[in-house]
């Protein structure tokens, strides 16, 4: 029987372990998407207790905890937070087989030096050593970002921000991990939202253009987002519920556009026209700039609208969504190709049957313009645990190129979600490894350990243009 999480962990074979601990280990982090606040890392925030940063805003343990049966207050109500982790560790205990039970435990060990097992007969202990190793400055948010090895991140910010945070950080010559803003404008094209006009309004102080049309929109959102390239933002990132195409004229679209102005009922259609135009647009400025341009899609979103209501988005309410068609995906992809407008594209998809069409799409739009232009994204969200991750990686390398691939993000919260990157590289490697023992590749370190490497970090660098960090 192996031992619980050491430092073989995952790994299975020779191979796997030597491509980790000698190629994998020691590489750098990059997260090149986050949902870490910047303020947070701008005042070096410090935590008064593991609660606050490990289940403050975390969805994840949320619903995990109410598949256990815990009481919605001490989730997000109004227990303490001593009462909140007490039945998280409860809950742990019980995860056998769930990432959580891996990203949890990696925590503990590399922030805490915890190698136990958390669980109701542990939890005690637990939140003691976690919260006297918090007392110290060593586990700030600036600390924790440094001790993980990260060289820069990219949060998620909307056209209206101000990016103060991001400026703040920049000057300060203490802190020398790169913080940049990433482009996130779902708001700007969700038309179809009850607080549509709110948001433009918005959109139109802070630009200083007075948005009475499609094109008084889109005069605005450049001038945001060269405000955005000059802080130092190279990549944009939109949420979908899935890739429309459904092209119309300039006048349509104004036309819908003047509706959702005047709050009149829009059909679905006309709905998805507006979409395909606006995310047609905004890859041509993605293309101007050399910006990526990431696709997240495939999810159904606020499903339990009586929680909804109570405690709002990005809660824990969200799902898979079954209808991500791969046709539309392709023709819009397709269109911008005929442009000239088609930017470097991450795809992906919260539905992992989509894997393989992802797989064959990419192929259609590579050249030279980079190394696997067009990627599929990492596991993401309800796949980002081992089985999700292997299969994400198999189908990128039966149907596309593995070695230029960007790899992990942390897509995370928590300053401590960076073990997230070691979970993911024990399972590259470990895949790997498999595949060299099984005598389908050969053993050559040569080539694997600087494909591992280039997995790991590199690519990102060089995929994003990270030009202060080569």
């Amino acid at each position: 029987m192996k031992a619980f999480m050491d430092e073989e962990f995952l790994l299975q074979t020779d191979v796997a372990k030597k491509l980790f601990h000698e190629y994998a280990e020691g590489m750098p982090v990059l997260d090149y998407h986050c949902h870490i606040n910047p303020r947070e890392i701008a005042e070096d925030r410090r935590f008064e207790n593991i609660t606050q940063v490990w289940l403050g805003g975390d969805h994840y343990k949320w619903r995990f905890m109410r598949s256990c049966g815990v009481e919605e207050k001490y989730i997000t109500g109004d227990a303490s937070d001593k009462e909140k982790f007490m039945k998280w560790a409860e809950c742990l205990g019980k995860a056998i087989g769930n990432p959580l039970y891996h990203w949890s435990h990696l925590e503990l060990q590399r922030y805490f030096g915890y190698h136990g097992a958390l669980s109701a007969k542990t939890a005690e202990e637990v939140w003691n050593i976690c919260n006297a190793k918090l007392a110290d400055p060593s586990m700030s948010a600036r600390n924790i970002i440094k001790q993980s090895n990260v060289t820069l991140v990219c949060t998620t910010d909307d056209p209206i921000d101000s990016l103060e945070w991001h400026k703040m950080i920049a000057e300060d010559k203490s802190f020398d991990v790169a913080v940049l803003p990433a482009w996130r404008p779902d708001k700007a094209m969700n038309l179809e939202k009850v607080d549509y006009t709110d948001y433009i309004a918005k959109l139109a102080k802070v630009s200083e253009v007075d948005i009475k049309s499609f094109a008084d929109l889109k005069k605005a959102l450049v001038k945001r987002i060269n405000f955005f390239a000059e802080s130092g933002c190279v990549v944009s990132d939109h949420g979908l519920d899935y890739v429309m195409y459904e092209p119309a004229t300039e006048d349509e679209i104004e036309a819908i556009f003047a509706k959702a102005m005047n709050k009149e009922a829009l059909t679905a259609k006309e709905i998805a026209q507006f979409k395909t135009a606006y995310l047609t647009f905004m890859a041509g400025e993605y293309t101007r700039l050399n910006w990526v341009m990431q696709l997240h899609y495939g999810v159904k979103r606020d499903n339990n609208k009586p929680m909804f209501n109570k405690i709002g988005v990005d809660t824990g309410y969200d799902c898979i969504n079954d209808y991500t068609p791969s046709a539309q995906l392709v023709d819009f992809l397709n269109n911008l190709a005929e442009k000239d407008s088609l930017p470097k594209t991450i795809l992906y998809s919260l539905n992992p049957i989509d894997n393989a069409a992802i797989g064959t799409i990419l192929g259609c739009f590579q050249n030279s313009d980079a190394v696997a232009k067009i990627q599929q994204g990492s596991a993401w969200w309800f796949n980002d645990h081992k089985v999700g991750m292997q299969d994400q990686m198999t189908s990128l390398a039966s149907l596309g190129n593995l070695s230029g691939f960007v790899g992990m993000l942390t897509d995370s919260r928590s300053f401590l979600s960076y073990t997230r990157h070691e979970y993911f590289r024990r399972i590259l490697c470990n895949l790997i490894g498999n595949w060299v023992e099984n005598g389908e590749f050969p053993e050559d370190y040569d080539i694997l350990g600087e494909m591992v490497q280039n997995i790991s970090y590199n690519n990102a660098v060089n995929y994003f243009n990270f030009e202060m960090l080569k």
